[in-house]
């Protein structure tokens, strides 16, 4: 049980949860899919006026690679649109997440594909049109670097956001608070993959491996068809595409891994969760339960259980934790010894 506080005239809560680039990131995804579908356009009118089938056939590929942007595009859209719709309990932050996490599942598709067609052309080679095939791929190689700059320009690695806020298992909150000194245990270590991992935009980072695993297989073409020419090896053009298949099918699963862990709630920085632990019991109090979580880029919720032997109320302990930037939303449960059974 939770020990009630007086005051109940408390603000309302933000529970606006989305990364600090976010309208920009929004923009320039779409700026992305207008330059793909531009491409996809002019190569399929092109391949008919000309009579080229692998240059519509690759048209055809720019319109799949502007579809899974579309995919991240409208989750950044739906984001914004419904971030202050309180039936998303906390908030709207994980839409970005659950885009990546689809993105990942379609990057293992053309992975599958990419590999079953190279196994299929190593069985059974079929004729290349050399002169045709390595400028479509060279082009293919300009728009997706192109691509992958828009995506990328302008982005820089923040620190946490504004005002971090929260509020008591007793929807109790001292009025006022303050941020108290320097930030304790708050030094962040960029080479802690906890730290990175809540706060990277994995809907950027899946509609950046896309172009990426675009470019990647561009340029294992260009050097299996090259080859291909000079030496007469048919055989590296397939080769090349199951490398880029293989490639694409590792970006995929830790894409998988990553995503699927931040929509089953895992601990996103166990390093932050035992500081967090460490905060609290440095006062000879005792953390009982302890949830930390993930609420979109760089922003983390927790849930905290404290026993002490003390007097000390829950907002004492959220001030405490406010020295954390990244807690975005803290629950507390304070548990004294009349509250204790046993």
């Amino acid at each position: 049980m939770s020990d009630a506080e007086s005051s109940l005239q408390l603000p309302p809560h933000d529970h606006m949860f989305l990364g600090k680039d976010h309208d920009k990131a929004e923009r320039r995804t779409w700026a992305v899919i207008v330059l793909c579908t531009v491409m996809m356009v002019a190569e399929i009118i092109g391949g008919a006026l000309f009579g080229s089938l692998a240059l519509i056939a690759d048209g055809l590929h720019m319109s799949t690679h502007a579809g899974a942007l579309l995919l991240a595009a409208l989750a950044y859209t739906y984001a914004r649109k419904y971030a202050n719709d309180r039936s998303f309990s906390f908030g709207t932050g994980k839409f970005g997440d659950l885009a990546g996490y689809s993105s990942a599942i379609v990057l293992a598709m053309i992975a599958l594909l990419i590999g079953y067609e190279a196994v299929e052309r190593l069985l059974n080679p079929v004729a290349i049109s050399f002169n045709e095939a390595i400028p479509i791929a060279a082009l293919g190689l300009v728009v997706n670097v192109a691509s992958a700059w828009l995506l990328s320009s302008g982005h820089h690695h923040r620190h946490g956001h504004d005002h971090p806020h929260g509020h008591d298992h007793d929807h109790a909150e001292a009025a006022g608070e303050a941020h108290e000194g320097e930030l304790e245990f708050g030094e962040h270590n960029h080479h802690d993959h906890g730290y990175v991992a809540h706060h990277r935009d994995n809907n950027m980072r899946a509609a950046v491996i896309h172009v990426l695993a675009d470019a990647a297989v561009s340029v294992l073409v260009i050097a299996g068809l090259v080859l291909a020419r000079a030496f007469g090896w048919l055989w590296m053009d397939p080769l090349a595409g199951f490398i880029g298949a293989l490639v694409i099918a590792n970006w995929s699963v830790g894409l998988l891994r990553d995503t699927g862990g931040i929509l089953l709630d895992r601990t996103p920085d166990p390093r932050m969760a035992e500081r967090v632990r460490k905060l609290i019991e440095s006062e000879g109090d005792q953390v009982t339960d302890l949830h930390l979580w993930r609420l979109g880029p760089g922003h983390l919720g927790a849930i905290v259980s404290v026993a002490t032997t003390g007097t000390r109320e829950a907002a004492h302990y959220r001030r405490r934790l406010a020295k954390f930037a990244d807690l975005s939303h803290v629950t507390v449960e304070v548990q004294h010894p009349r509250s204790v059974r046993g």
